[in-house]
């Protein structure tokens, strides 16, 4: 387990509370007003040289070290999801609908107690630190509408790094891996119009549910014969809508889905291969399909050197190498612009119950893994030279 220091052991209670009260106001992507509101407050009883809103609801702090030859970035997520919290937790979510089931409102307030500990021991600060409470993770995005606003270009950041609380790994422990480690994902929907009919005369229709199941077969098909199988790759059909009567051949189907990849090559060959089975299935049955595709996030490419004096940093026998995750996040837009590191904290706990999966309405966590996170930005710091010890 990673040591605390006095400082943030003191901090503790604090920064559960922080958790605490975030997590009973969830707010969904760019409607984090609560939420931002609650951030300033924080900061603006702390000693920071700037605060600003940025991405609409999001919240930038910049504290300057004396000497400030370099500039690091720590990035937390502020959104909610739209689940419906099962819990009899005192501090449950008081947003019908709403809840902080990935573990946001951890983030922040790890985020807010790294603001705390950076505060209380500011002329120990040598390099700037830049905190970024960042919006709309879950969808459809923060990370890339504070690129464009030029954050990182106005406080001249050098790297960036971020954390996820993550119930696959044990409590504690820090999980990360170099190179590629989250997917590249998009999204996709599926038109199918063939012709309805009675379900007696199949001749005089076309039927869109055969079309359909053909094509789901067919888009399968490019992972197993396609795709180079070292590479991996995921496209899944989680919604497929179509039919009105069981004697009535269905003359529209649609489908929703995502494809996950760790190489943006493959996953514009996946793009094109299903574009092209569309195409041929649609002469084949002289019907329309057409595919509307939306990419969403790049792979999450952790920089090899931040990785090593991480792992130095911290200690090898708290890391946890792991492989790479089909999950999606849009930390990677940093990394597109600048060196970046990006890690889970595991929290779980099977002894307490703490074991539901992210997205769960059940999730949560011991919070006294919180310090453990703001130890580990220190940690960082300390270890760049960046703030003394």
């Amino acid at each position: 387990m990673i040591i605390l220091n006095k400082t943030i052991k003191d901090l503790t209670e604090g920064i559960i509370q922080i958790r605490r009260d975030l997590h009973q106001i969830p707010e969904l992507g760019f409607k984090e007003y609560k939420t931002s509101g609650y951030i300033i407050n924080r900061l603006k009883n702390l000693d920071i040289d700037v605060i600003e809103k940025t991405a609409r609801t999001g919240v930038i702090a910049f504290l300057k070290g004396r000497e400030g030859n370099k500039t690091l970035a720590f990035r937390a997520d502020i959104d909610a999801l739209p689940i419906m919290e099962k819990s009899d937790a005192a501090y449950c979510s008081l947003h019908q609908g709403m809840m902080h089931a990935c573990g946001h409102d951890g983030h922040t307030a790890i985020l807010l107690g790294l603001a705390q500990y950076l505060s209380i021991n500011k002329a120990k600060l040598k390099d700037n630190v830049l905190l970024i409470f960042q919006p709309a993770e879950e969808g459809p995005g923060g990370a890339e509408i504070i690129i464009k606003e030029g954050i990182l270009r106005k406080y001249n950041v050098d790297c960036i790094y971020g954390l996820h609380l993550y119930p696959d790994i044990k409590e504690g422990k820090i999980g990360l891996k170099d190179g590629p480690m989250m997917a590249q994902t998009g999204e996709f929907d599926i038109f199918v119009k063939g012709k309805s009919g009675h379900g007696a005369m199949p001749h005089n229709s076309k039927d869109s549910i055969l079309i359909a199941s053909e094509l789901i077969n067919s888009i399968q098909h490019i992972v197993s014969r396609s795709l180079d199988p070292v590479e991996p790759v995921v496209i899944t059909i989680g919604k497929i809508e179509g039919g009105e009567r069981r004697n009535v051949i269905a003359g529209k189907v649609t489908m929703e889905g995502t494809m996950r990849a760790f190489n943006e090559a493959i996953y514009k060959k996946i793009k094109r291969k299903m574009n092209i089975i569309a195409q041929s299935l649609a002469m084949a049955h002289d019907c329309e399909i057409d595919v509307l595709f939306r990419d969403m996030y790049p792979f999450v490419n952790n920089d090899k050197g931040l990785v090593e004096d991480f792992i130095k940093a911290l200690g090898e026998e708290n890391i946890e190498i792991v492989k790479p995750q089909m999950t999606a996040e849009d930390f990677s837009y940093y990394q597109r612009e600048i060196p970046g590191l990006f890690f889970f904290l595991g929290v779980r706990n099977e002894e307490k119950g703490f074991v539901y999966s992210l997205h769960n309405s059940k999730f949560d966590f011991n919070e006294e893994v919180l310090p453990v996170g703001v130890q580990t930005f220190v940690d960082i710091l300390v270890y760049n030279n960046g703030l003394e010890s």
